[in-house]
């Protein structure tokens, strides 16, 4: 069994955002070219879980009838209950280790989920949070910014970092200008945008 300890002590938390499936190996979103990402997040997971602190898996799961299908061009994707809604086989074993946790989301941003957000609120002594997965310009950007204004709103100074060599997109080289739009904007408002050096 998982042992998680009392929220309020950690000072770090790794969020890695919808690498499921459903983005990765089989649907109508699913992109194959994202699993390149998946050799840096390993790293980075096993990164966090050395410092001790707490790793969040954001998993996109929707009802039969979400709404958020009918937003995106009825694009049925991620439905409880399906493989499309499990984290890849990668990482899975990830999922299970001490200070992790899963969290499932019906929205494009993980603060929305009401499990993340009283994790959030009950991390008093976070001092940086680092993130990494899928998608960049909806689901990566739609949650750090909602994280960063979260923060802003309760004027707590906390470093927001997205690692760059470990977030992508579906059919990215057609969403180029959503992408470099999203990571534009992060910037702009603060997010740190990093890569492994080589």
């Amino acid at each position: 069994m998982r042992k998680i300890k009392k929220l309020e002590v950690y000072e770090g938390m790794l969020i890695i955002v919808d690498m499921v499936n459903g983005f990765v190996e089989e649907g109508v979103l699913h992109d194959k070219q994202i699993k390149k990402i998946i050799p840096r997040q390993i790293e980075l997971i096993k990164e966090a879980h050395a410092k001790g602190n707490l790793i969040i898996f954001i998993k996109d799961t929707h009802e039969e009838n979400a709404v958020e299908f009918k937003r995106f061009g009825n694009t049925k994707h991620c439905v409880r209950g399906t493989k499309e809604a499990e984290v890849v086989d990668e990482l899975k074993p990830f999922e299970e280790m001490e200070n992790t946790i899963s969290i499932e989301k019906n929205s494009t941003s993980f603060m929305e989920a009401p499990e993340f957000r009283k994790i959030v609120e009950s991390m008093d002594n976070v001092k940086k949070v680092e993130l990494v997965g899928c998608c960049t310009d909806i689901c990566d950007f739609n949650g750090v910014m909602g994280l960063a204004n979260y923060y802003d709103q309760w004027n707590r100074e906390v470093e927001i970092t997205v690692h760059e060599d470990a977030i992508a997109t579906y059919s990215e080289e057609e969403r180029t200008e959503y992408v470099d739009a999203a990571k534009l904007l992060m910037k702009q408002q603060g997010i740190k945008l990093v890569s492994k050096k080589r």
